[in-house]
């Protein structure tokens, strides 16, 4: 099935080099490839294959060749330079398609800025609204709440596949790619960590508890918490607060991008799973038309706290409230709504047969309004 960045990407191919970043094993390959189909001549180049490596040292893809995919460059000793001297000196008719399983500004090494050379976007797992066209909305998010997104557990349909996917998985990730970001003797508290987050899915983060915990400092979480943000396992989502640098000071929440990583309980999942949905909306906004568009969660001195809000050009859109199948009216979105009028409030109930309107506040299928999204 083609993806839901297919169009943009071979669009911008045409003006500048495309980066594709995002989870490992979310399709970035086989999305790639795919796109390379629609050019007569295409060459893969993987970096961690030793003679692809040399091919691109060398430049020594057929001089004919209309799209360049290389993968994983982001490896390779001074790849900024490389790929800035790559482009400036390309043919007029070739393409360049530039994956990576971390994110590459994540990698600083010296080298020349690629600014105004490169259009950057996010590959997600499934969503709701990409799986839109192939299942009803309730059985989309049911089975995305049971399988997680990414495409081999999903695709099986099967919770022991997807176990024996998810214990491969992130063994591969501890061992390799957070070693490229840590030492080995950090490996342990890196592993607990992440072990602890899984319980902690939608719940204000105490950096200070969770450095106790580990037997650690705060900052060292915090270090430990942006290697697994830039690696695409984890995002944060902070309060919503106008004064940025205040926000970036609250308590954070994590989401994983593996839904079915998450350990909880149904409603823990559902809410994960609208994360990722949310999230992935936010990011193709923000990469495919340069919206100014955030995801926050609200939270009060006295423990007020909807689930999600959004925001465009700082100023907030939507609340959005995340149920299982409680269809009573949560007080603290109306208590929201009367305070912020203008903002649309939303109850997202996975288990509802109709939606209901009180007090001007829709209770409405969870399933049904995320397939309305852009992503």
């Amino acid at each position: 099935m083609e993806r839901y960045l297919s169009s943009f990407v071979k669009k911008d191919l045409e003006k500048k080099m495309v980066f594709i970043t995002g989870p490992r094993q979310v399709g970035k390959t086989f999305f790639s490839k795919q796109i390379g189909r629609e050019y007569k001549r295409t060459v893969y180049l993987n970096q961690d294959d030793l003679s692809d490596s040399a091919i691109i040292r060398q430049r020594s893809w057929p001089l004919n060749t209309e799209l360049i995919i290389l993968d994983e460059i982001h490896k390779m000793k001074n790849w900024k330079t490389f790929l800035k001297g790559t482009f400036d000196t390309h043919c007029e008719f070739q393409s360049f398609l530039v994956t990576g399983s971390a994110r590459l500004d994540t990698f600083r090494q010296s080298g020349e800025s690629l600014a105004g050379r490169y259009y950057h976007y996010r590959l997600h797992p499934f969503s709701v609204k990409e799986l839109s066209n192939t299942l009803p909305a309730y059985e989309a998010l049911s089975s995305l709440i049971r399988f997680g997104g990414f495409p081999e557990p999903f695709l099986s349909a099967s919770e022991d596949e997807g176990n024996r996917w998810r214990k491969q998985y992130y063994n591969d990730l501890i061992r390799e790619d957070i070693l490229d970001f840590s030492r080995i003797g950090e490996i342990r508290a890196l592993k607990l960590l992440l072990e602890m987050l899984r319980k902690r899915v939608g719940s204000p983060l105490s950096y200070s508890s969770l450095a106790q915990d580990l037997q650690i400092a705060p900052n060292t979480v915090k270090k430990y918490l942006d290697i697994l943000e830039s690696l695409y396992i984890i995002f944060t989502i902070r309060p919503f607060h106008k004064n940025i640098a205040r926000s970036l000071l609250k308590e954070p929440k994590i989401y994983f991008y593996d839904s079915g990583y998450v350990d909880g309980d149904d409603g823990i999942k559902l809410e994960n799973t609208v994360a990722t949905c949310l999230m992935k909306h936010v990011h193709f906004l923000q990469d495919s038309k340069g919206k100014e568009i955030a995801l926050h969660y609200i939270r009060t001195k006295d423990g007020k706290e909807i689930d999600f809000a959004l925001s465009k050009n700082d100023i907030l859109t939507h609340f959005l409230e995340v149920k299982l199948s409680d269809t009573q009216l949560s007080r603290t979105l109306k208590y929201f709504r009367d305070l912020y009028p203008a903002v649309k409030p939303f109850q997202l109930v996975h288990n509802i047969r109709n939606p209901i309107e009180i007090d001007n506040i829709s209770i409405v299928s969870a399933g049904n309004w995320l397939s309305e999204l852009l992503a």
